[in-house]
């Protein structure tokens, strides 16, 4: 954090050299402007949310997300990759993380960089002169995105600094950790907020502003946030207010509804982005140019090259059109064994080895393979960018959901299971689920819908924060090297404590 601090307080957050990930901002760079300078009319109080925005899709530059990297620490995926070098993913998949070895240093500037901007544009909107309405709208959606940033920090690391003001240089050396309950709080109080306020909309055009914060996205997080402090009954509350009245049906607020076939949710075309099971979606493009000079200016998603196998070739003309790519986050035997039998079996792993044993397309062993990929997110050639400037393979268009409805049912399910709700209503939301892929109506039981969420939500990015915050972690990854009481996060990295006074947490060796 301290090192962005010091950047961002002499650069202006809002401006240029920050690229976008969502369809709505199209904000072209111009150049470089004192932040002190800055914040002068409307339209530079929106370049400034759309620097907030951009922050939600970021990608590190040691390719780190936070879909990859959890994947590779969750009981579905390993970390491949190259080999025993590549270290980002593979030394929490195998639980060997240090305070300098892990993917934790982007993660934990992914948040702070996304919180530094929200601060920013925060403090400064209340002086622009500007249409007040649009004014109180920004700020509503900068607090839902600050509240979005928190929750994966304190998820993550737990003891992180707590701030709702920019922090300038003289104090950056003083900042100091909050309790967990002081950041949940704060995540509560901003969510509050912004629902509270008649300017943010309950829905947004998909075409123009695809992407942006809308109440149903501020609910859903509220949602989980309180599911995660355990709050079941507030937690089946503000689900139930996204979910509609009716699971299955569309909620007639928000517009959502479970998109009928599980295999559109996959594609990458512009019919699909933004649909109707779309709560909060980050949008990536094709058209960008991203280049190797800086991987996270690029809006193409790079989890498509990273998910495809290595040395990928066709045999026979039927042969999936995958792209040869870096068999990163490889299915484990335990998730193909769950779902070999399921009606999204086919939606959620490519079998490489059943296309070798018959002849119809080879690939190159990575590390850690196991001959099962990740189909959600495996590239395809017919999505590779043509004729565009870049680095084609950091420029796929494939979209990503941060929240979709089927993850806010199955929340709602276990709310109101865990919290002695309505078990009818849980049934409802747990087997609407089901239905969808033509599967019959089971028990509304945790185990039920512990099993549904790993099936249905493979690979996106939920299935470690689900197996900590169920406490089914150590059984889950002991044979990993998961440690109780102590991977339940990730360390503060090592470069944040040089100089400061952030203490490293207790659980790798600090006093916090």
């Amino acid at each position: 954090m301290k090192r962005y601090i010091k950047y961002m307080a002499v650069i202006a957050v809002a401006l240029q050299p920050l690229t976008s990930c969502n369809d709505f901002l199209e904000v072209k760079p111009k150049g470089l402007d004192l932040e002190a300078n800055y914040y002068q009319n409307q339209q530079q109080a929106f370049n400034g949310l759309i620097a907030v925005y951009d922050v939600v899709g970021w990608q590190g530059g040691n390719l780190t997300t936070k879909v990859g990297a959890t994947s590779a620490a969750s009981d579905d995926h390993l970390g491949g990759g190259e080999g025993t070098g590549d270290k980002t993913f593979t030394s929490w998949s195998d639980y060997t993380l240090t305070p300098a070895v892990g993917p934790q240093e982007d993660l934990w500037k992914k948040g702070f960089s996304g919180i530094f901007r929200a601060n920013t544009l925060l403090q400064k909107l209340p002086d622009v002169p500007m249409d007040e309405s649009l004014k109180k709208r920004y700020t509503a959606e900068a607090l839902v995105l600050r509240a979005h940033f928190y929750f994966d920090l304190v998820r993550l690391f737990k003891n992180i600094p707590l701030s709702t003001k920019t922090i300038t240089p003289d104090e950056m050396y003083s900042v100091v950790q909050a309790a967990p309950e002081e950041v949940y709080a704060q995540i509560e109080l901003d969510l509050k907020a912004a629902i509270d306020e008649p300017n943010l909309p309950n829905t947004v055009p998909a075409a123009t502003e695809g992407g942006r914060i809308t109440k149903g996205i501020a609910h859903a997080l509220l949602g989980k946030v309180y599911v995660y402090e355990q709050k079941w009954a507030e937690a089946a509350a503000e689900l139930r207010e996204v979910n509609g009245a009716t699971p299955g049906q569309v909620n007639p607020t928000y517009g959502y509804n479970l998109v009928a076939n599980f295999g559109d949710l996959w594609k990458s075309t512009s019919d699909v982005k933004f649909n109707s099971e779309s709560i909060f979606e980050v949008g990536y493009t094709s058209t960008s140019a991203g280049g190797w000079g800086c991987i996270a200016c690029t809006e193409g998603n790079i989890l498509n090259i990273m998910a495809g196998p290595r040395g990928y070739t066709t045999k026979t003309a039927n042969a999936p059109d995958y792209i040869s790519g870096w068999s990163y986050f490889p299915v484990t035997q335990s998730l193909f064994d769950a779902i070999h039998y399921d009606p999204r079996y086919k939606y959620t792993i490519a079998n490489l080895d059943s296309l070798k044993q018959y002849g119809i397309a080879d690939y190159t062993p990575g590390a850690q393979n196991t001959g099962y990929f990740l189909e959600k997110f495996a590239g395809r050639k017919s999505n590779t960018p043509v004729g565009a400037a870049g680095a084609p393979e950091l420029n796929y268009p494939q979209n990503m959901y941060e929240i979709r409805l089927a993850d806010t049912y199955l929340l709602e399910a276990e709310a109101l299971v865990r919290g002695g709700g309505d078990l009818d209503r849980a049934g409802q939301l747990l087997n609407a689920v089901r239905a969808r892929v033509g599967l019959a109506a089971v028990p509304a039981t945790l185990e039920n819908i512990k099993t549904e969420r790993r099936l249905e939500l493979a690979g996106e990015g939920h299935r470690w924060f689900d197996l900590v915050r169920w406490g089914d972690a150590p059984a889950a990854l002991g044979d990993r090297g998961f440690v109780a009481g102590k991977h339940e996060i990730l360390p503060i990295p090592l470069n944040e404590l040089n100089n400061t006074k952030l203490e490293q947490s207790k659980e790798y060796g600090g006093t916090k």
